[in-house]
């Protein structure tokens, strides 16, 4: 393996020598790289070092004060949020790509006008996404600041994220295993839910990591939706704040901000660690599909 990455090197800086365009252009490659690495180093090394000195015990009481400031309530919150939001979304997305990748005809206009729609919601700002749930469910469904709203909301936020790369993963699986799976006698719906999405399950499960990104990080919706009340909510009709909103909130406010860089980094380590859960699944459920192939 080291000769020919060695031999790949040679003929690499040979090919550079001929074509002195492709070497600036590896160059220029490699510095955009380097400088996309040192401003998100720089981003976390600064939420770090303005936060982690200011985490203390108090932040992480069960009930909110203005002496403690806690992040607790919002940390449930935030927990509650993401599980009904992820409970609506998913299902519905899966099904929806399932639908659109294997059982509508390839090339119709009706996939196309889909597609069209979900890339275009998902460029959406948040912010619209929040004026559209505030008018539709807390006005015009009356369900004022509650979760029920904002879990709704986050839902049809994130629905097309997952969707798209439900689809693209369905897609990229080859036709080969479809065509294997109907050659023993599989039906449709058999060869779906046993071969197709055990096998697209990997990108699957990008697509809701990418999900739980938005909706921990999600602030414009959930102000427009849920409310900023800072205790933990007991049921649907409750208004109640998440840890992004708490940290908005005690930005605006200006009085703590030394609790809200604790919150960011709270927040940074909760994003970071869900993410590297959701990929060791990712990579588990990858490689029990290998050994099965």
């Amino acid at each position: 393996m080291k000769s020919i990455n060695k031999v790949s090197f040679r003929q690499r800086m040979i090919m550079y020598k001929k074509r002195p365009k492709s070497l600036a252009l590896a160059v220029l490659v490699l510095l955009c790289a380097a400088a996309c690495c040192a401003v998100v180093v720089f981003m976390i090394g600064y939420i770090f070092v303005k936060g982690a000195p200011h985490l203390s015990a108090r932040l992480f009481e069960w009930e909110y004060n203005s002496e403690n400031v806690s992040m607790m309530p919002a940390i449930i919150n935030t927990l509650i949020f993401t599980a009904v939001s992820l409970l609506m979304a998913v299902p519905a997305g899966v099904f929806a790509a399932v639908y659109l990748a294997e059982y509508a005809r390839r090339g119709n206009a009706f996939v196309r006008l889909i597609r069209i729609a979900a890339q275009t919601l998902s460029g959406i700002p948040s912010i619209v996404y929040g004026l559209f749930g505030y008018l539709m469910f807390c006005v015009y469904f009356k369900l004022g600041y509650s979760m029920l709203a904002g879990t709704l909301t986050l839902a049809i936020m994130i629905l097309p994220l997952i969707m798209r790369t439900t689809q693209e993963a369905l897609c990229a699986v080859p036709d080969s295993y479809r065509e294997a799976s109907y050659g023993l006698g599989a039906g449709k719906l058999r060869t779906v839910f046993k071969i197709i999405l055990p096998s697209a399950m990997p990108g699957i499960l990008s697509g809701i990591i990418l999900g739980i990104g938005r909706i921990v990080g999600e602030t414009a919706a959930l102000i427009y939706t849920a409310g900023t009340v800072s205790a933990a909510v007991t049921k649907f009709t409750d208004s109640g704040r998440t840890l992004s909103v708490h940290m908005y909130a005690l930005l605006s406010e200006g009085l703590y901000m030394d609790e809200a860089f604790a919150t960011a980094v709270v927040l940074l380590i909760a994003v970071m660690i869900i993410n590297a859960v959701s990929g060791f699944i990712a990579s588990k459920i990858a490689q029990q599909g290998g050994h099965k192939d």
